[in-house]
C-alpha cells in the first residue's frame, strides 16, 4: 500500500465549528484517515493531519479547500501568524511508497485542479516549484494575503502556477507543494517584549545566518502575556530540536528572559524526540531496540 501524508493548514483557529466542516468533508472521502487536529487562537490557524492512499487523500485536499473556501472570508481574517489564503498551504509528504517526485505530481494535479474549479490561484513551493523565488514559502506569502492582492495581477514575479491572475475576493490565494517530514515546535518566553523572541528567530533561522534546516517567526501571545519563538524544522536530523532549544535558552538569557514551556504542533517522529532524551540523559550507548516498545511490536509482528 502506498501511503501519503498531507498537512493542509487552514486560517481559522477561533470558530471549532468551521474546522469540523472543514474536517468532516476531507474524511468524508473513504481512505482518508485522520491523524490530528490542531488550533490554535492567538495565530488563528488551524493544522489538520491527514494520511491514506495518493487518490483518496487528494480528493480530500480538494474537498477541504473548497470547505475553507466556503467559509472562511480572509478580509476579517486576522491573527499572529502570516496567511494569504483560506486554505494558506498543502504539503504532501512521502510516507510509505511513495517518492518526493510522486508528491509532486499530487500537489501539480491538486493546484491545477483548484486553480480551475475553485478558480483560486495557486503556487507551487518546496519540491514542487517551477521557479526559485517559489521553493520558500515565506517567499511565496510575502505580503500576505493584502500585499499579495496588489501584486499578483501586476508583477510578473507574483503570477500563480494555476487559475486566476487575480486574488479570489475572500479565499485568497493557496501554496501547494511537497516536502519532506516537518517539525512544528514552538518555544514559549516569558516576557511580553515581542522583539525578544523577533531577535531570538533572527538568530536561529537559516535565512539569517543560523541553523541550516530551520526557519522561526517570533510572535506575541496575547491571551498569555508572553511571547514565542515559532519555528519550523525541515530536516529534525539534519538540526536536531534539542539544538535548537538550547540557543534559544542561551539566547533568552541574555535578555533576563526565562523560557516558560515548548511545544509541538501536530505530529512528530519519535527518533526526533529520543534523540532529545539521549542528549539530556546523556545516555550511553544507546539503542532504540531498548525501547519498550520498540521490542513489543517487534515480538508481535514475528508471531
Amino acid at each position: 500500500m502506498k501511503l501519503v501524508e498531507c498537512v493542509p493548514n487552514f486560517s481559522e483557529g477561533r470558530r471549532p465549528e468551521v474546522l469540523d466542516e472543514i474536517v468532516g468533508a476531507m474524511t468524508a472521502v473513504p481512505g482518508v484517515r485522520l491523524l490530528d487536529r490542531e488550533m490554535d487562537a492567538n495565530h488563528n490557524r488551524a493544522v489538520v493531519t491527514v494520511v491514506g492512499e495518493p487518490e483518496p487523500v487528494l480528493e480530500g485536499a480538494f474537498r477541504g479547500i473548497a470547505k475553507a473556501a466556503a467559509l472562511i472570508d480572509l478580509r476579517t481574517h486576522s491573527g499572529e501568524h502570516p496567511r494569504m489564503g483560506a486554505t494558506d498551504v498543502v504539503p504532501f509528504v512521502p510516507i510509505r511508497g511513495m517518492t518526493m517526485q510522486d508528491c509532486v505530481a499530487l500537489a501539480r494535479r491538486l493546484g491545477e485542479r483548484v486553480g480551475k474549479e475553485l478558480e483560486i490561484p495557486v503556487f507551487l513551493y518546496e519540491h514542487a516549484a517551477t521557479r526559485p523565488s517559489c521553493e520558500n514559502l515565506a517567499d511565496v506569502r510575502k505580503g500576505q494575503f493584502e500585499g499579495l492582492s496588489k501584486e499578483i495581477g501586476a508583477n510578473p514575479d507574483r503570477a500563480p502556477d494555476f487559475g486566476p491572475r487575480r486574488i479570489h475576493p475572500t479565499a485568497g490565494a493557496v501554496a501547494i507543494g511537497a516536502r519532506a517530514f516537518l517539525v512544528a515546535y514552538n518555544i514559549n518566553l516569558g516576557t511580553r517584549d515581542v522583539s525578544v523572541a523577533k531577535a531570538i528567530a533572527k538568530a536561529i533561522r537559516h535565512s539569517t545566518g543560523g541553523f541550516r534546516y530551520v526557519k522561526a517567526m517570533g510572535f506575541e501571545l496575547k491571551d498569555r502575556g508572553i511571547v514565542q519563538v515559532s519555528i519550523n524544522m525541515v530536516n529534525f536530523e539534519g538540526t536536531p530540536l534539542f539544538r535548537v532549544f538550547e540557543l534559544v535558552r542561551v539566547e533568552a538569557e541574555r535578555y533576563g528572559v526565562p523560557v516558560v514551556g515548548s511545544e509541538v504542533v501536530g505530529l512528530v517522529p519519535e527518533d526526533a524526540l529520543i534523540a532529545c532524551a539521549e542528549f539530556y540523559l546523556r545516555l550511553e550507548n544507546f539503542k532504540r531496540d531498548q525501547v519498550l516498545e520498540y521490542r513489543l511490536s517487534e515480538s508481535e509482528g514475528s508471531e
